[in-house]
């Protein structure tokens, strides 16, 4: 039976860049994964956004660390992955979403986020042409950016292969064997494998997996929709967030990427429970109204394709990353509510400094945020 130092189920936003930061230190690395090749669900269908302007020290430090290693991979690896540091962007239209905005950015700027107020002239210096009308103002964190999650999960797979990480794709986990509260036996469709840590890194699936050895985890995969349009010259700059809630949605928010291309998102409301990943009909002219009402400059693009895939929700918005208290050598790493493209990196050092015991009191105190065993009872803002 073949033995490793550690079992990673799942090969996508978080699975791999796990597995590169475990091979990293040296340790024996198999990811299972039941596509053909990684990323294949829902890092797919990442829009590629990437920022820390978060309400918790917890997602703040994770992203942050992400931030890092996605904005220094091409120097360091050689690999163009897309990123660009655009910047995010909240605009507020009543002065409601502005306090609110205010008084969060006073939390990020405790956790040392680079995030300031702008004023309507300046903002629509950064995006010419924006609704001005009612415009309060808006933040603006110029540190986040975007990257591509096609190029990035590609660049971050095949830097762990050097590293010696292995990968059975095309292979499902059928069973989890129990000895003495551990798991001393991982069984898939192609074979047996034993490891001295296991991690759920299974996305959409964590709950079934969860449930092979007795656990319940609050995760519950929902719907959302996306777009992308054809490439244009750049001429706006950060990832446009509008937090209005209508009928039918909560917010949407669009961005240009690194080759010109305006990509966009809507947050249904209420949430569409389950992974249906087929296209609606509803989605493009429900968010196209809301856009071009915004941003009238948007109008004329031609939109390339719409596409759909999930979000696998926690209660509470915040990841479930941890030790089982249950099985001793089990680690789940779910529930990233949409943002496991951004979360990944910066949660695969972390994830692989609980495996080696080496966490210092800034990962310890990052990990409270994501307690598996929480209430559940905080909510992140602006999700």
């Amino acid at each position: 039976m073949n033995t490793y130092d550690v079992i990673i189920i799942g090969a996508g936003s978080i699975g791999v860049p796990t597995a590169l930061s475990l091979s990293k230190k040296k340790l024996k690395v198999l990811v299972i994964d039941s596509q053909h090749s990684p990323g294949q669900v829902n890092n797919k269908k990442a829009i590629g956004g990437i920022r820390a302007t978060h309400s918790d020290y917890g997602k703040i430090k994770v992203s942050q660390k992400s931030i890092e290693i996605f904005s220094t991979w091409k120097e360091k690896y050689g690999d163009d992955i897309g990123w660009i540091a655009n910047g995010y962007s909240f605009p507020a239209y009543n002065k409601e979403d502005a306090n609110k905005l205010k008084e969060l950015m006073k939390i990020q700027h405790s956790f040392g986020l680079n995030i300031d107020w702008i004023s309507p002239e300046e903002y629509e210096k950064k995006v010419p042409g924006i609704r001005t009308k009612d415009l309060q103002g808006s933040t603006f964190s110029p540190d986040d950016g975007s990257a591509s999650p096609l190029l990035a999960i590609n660049a971050l797979y095949f830097e762990s292969l050097k590293l010696g990480a292995e990968y059975k794709f095309n292979e499902s986990v059928n069973d989890l064997y129990l000895e003495n509260d551990r798991i001393s036996k991982v069984v898939t469709n192609k074979g047996n494998y034993r490891s001295k840590y296991v991690i759920n890194a299974a996305g959409n699936n964590a709950k079934q997996v969860g449930k092979l050895v007795g656990i319940d985890l609050p995760v519950k995969p929902d719907s959302h929709e996306g777009a992308i349009t054809e490439p244009v010259e750049r001429f706006f700059g950060p990832m446009v967030v509008d937090m209005r809630p209508t009928e039918g949605s909560a917010n949407y928010y669009f961005y240009q990427n690194n080759e010109g291309q305006v990509i966009f998102c809507i947050t249904p409301a209420p949430p569409i429970i389950g992974t249906d990943s087929d296209s609606t009909s509803v989605f493009l002219p429900q968010v196209a109204k809301r856009m071009i009402e915004l941003y009238p400059r948007l109008a004329n693009l031609k939109v390339r394709r719409t596409w759909r895939g999930q979000y696998p929700m926690s209660p509470d918005g915040f990841p479930i990353v941890g030790k089982s208290k249950r099985v001793n050598n089990l680690i789940n790493a779910v529930g990233m509510c949409g943002q496991g493209f951004m979360l990944g990196p910066g949660l695969g050092e972390l994830l692989a400094n609980i495996v080696t015991e080496e966490l210092s009191n800034e990962d310890k105190k990052a990990l409270k945020s994501f307690d598996p065993y929480r209430s559940f009872s905080n909510i992140e803002q602006f999700k």
